[in-house]
């Protein structure tokens, strides 16, 4: 029987790695093997047709070394403690590589919201927010949506705290609908970065942006975001995939006509139907002849199984985690260049921060101002990831982990072990 993939054990590996590349000792990075907080609750519901029942989820902090900590909520049916501490790390990683005084957190309950009732979505959220009230806060945890958390759902959350507060704290999360203080720019933040971040690496490897071929699997926030911003580009986008499967074709595909069936995911690919355009599975689009593959849905989608017929020359990684530590081997050694994680899809922090210093000044920024700084950010953090790897003749995931870890270590060292 083959043993269940762990993404902890995935970050845990590629941390070692790291630290070994910059001549670390054990002690100076020992604390960041383990979470600072893991909180297990049980939210109990009372359903519209008056039973109750009890779902499992989970709050993980993983470092507070650089500021206090930021990740999303999920809610889905396979999330497990493990996934959980993985997108903790990987959110304290990313907001090290970034330079943004953060550290990593996330949350999630394992619940399929697809057969909840809106009332009950919001009973469920509410009761979450208040088993995890002692942890979450403007300047110790802050919250934001993730798969199958939105807008919408980071204001219950707000409420909910702020009803406990006895005023309005629009602090304690990001995300958060424009109207109760979300931020202008941070819906498509996470797809813009991967685009940025894609048009960045074709210049750096001398590829033409107009023409471009491009596979997106995942269709959603990120997904959708970044196929509509490369569309506009005038990149050509040949497949795409939602949850239901893959669409393709190889003259490229009209990514708006595509999002306005979809409509925010009411309706799904497959679907949809327009001239040449074919079905596809999953593997198919993973595998498909383009010259950019952007995983833009859940972690360990590029096995090994599936590296090995990768025929991108580039994968911009748009999920946390799309790719297992045997499958970036055989990538590194077919020579396809993977922009990981934790630099490509950092745009939504980014501007999540943004959303939290606002809230905190009491200020509002325009859009232009947020996309030029997060554009700068981004770009300021490629270069310094390029040079990293540049340096050590290793790969971006590997430049970007030591740029972060660096940093990490180096906020440890400077205020040391309490007591």
């Amino acid at each position: 029987m083959s043993k269940k993939y762990n993404p902890y054990d995935n970050f845990l590996e590629v941390l070692e790695k790291a630290a070994k590349m910059l001549g670390l000792e054990q002690r100076d990075y020992i604390a960041l093997k383990y979470p600072e907080r893991e909180l297990k609750v049980s939210i109990p519901v009372e359903m519209d047709d008056g039973s109750v029942r009890v779902f499992e989820g989970y709050r993980v902090q993983h470092s507070t070394s650089r500021g206090p900590c930021k990740g999303g909520i999920r809610y889905h049916q396979d999330v497990d403690i493990d996934e959980v501490k993985a997108l903790a790390a990987w959110m304290t990683f990313k907001c090290a590589v970034v330079n943004i005084p953060y550290g990593g957190g996330k949350g999630a309950v394992k619940v399929d919201p697809r057969e909840l009732s809106k009332n009950e979505l919001k009973r469920l959220t509410r009761r979450y927010t208040a088993m995890i009230l002692p942890l979450i806060g403007p300047e110790k945890d802050i919250p934001a949506p993730d798969v199958n958390t939105n807008a919408e759902i980071m204001g219950w959350i707000m409420d909910t705290y702020s009803m406990f507060k006895g005023y309005a704290v629009p602090g304690v999360v990001t995300g958060k609908p424009i109207e109760i203080g979300g931020s202008l720019g941070r819906r498509e933040a996470t797809g813009r970065g991967v685009m940025l971040i894609t048009l960045e690496i074709l210049k750096r490897l001398g590829m033409p942006v107009k023409g471009t071929t491009i596979a997106i699997q995942g269709m959603g926030n990120v997904g959708g975001a970044a196929a509509r911003l490369l569309y506009e580009k005038g990149c050509r986008i040949i497949a795409v995939s939602d949850v239901s499967g893959a669409i393709y074709n190889d003259e490229g595909l009209n990514i708006n006509h595509v999002l306005e069936f979809l409509d925010g995911g009411k309706r799904l690919l497959k679907d949809y139907t327009a001239e040449n355009v074919k079905h596809m599975s999953n593997r198919d689009l993973l595998t498909c002849d383009v010259d950019v593959l952007i995983p833009a849905a859940l972690e360990n989608q590029i096995t090994e199984d599936i590296a090995r017929d990768v025929k991108a020359r580039v994968i911009v990684e748009g999920a946390n985690g799309p790719t297992t530590v045997g499958a970036d081997r055989i990538l590194e050694e077919r020579g396809i260049k993977v922009v990981p994680d934790i630099l490509a899809n950092a745009g939504g922090v980014v501007v999540s921060y943004f959303e939290w210093a606002q809230n905190l000044q009491y200020l509002t920024w325009d859009e232009d101002e947020i996309n030029r700084s997060l554009e700068k950010i981004i770009i300021r953090a490629f270069n310094e990831v390029w040079n990293a790897a540049g340096s050590k003749n290793t790969t971006l995931r590997m430049g970007a982990y030591m740029v972060a870890l660096d940093r990490l270590v180096k906020a440890k060292k400077i205020r040391g072990i309490f007591p």
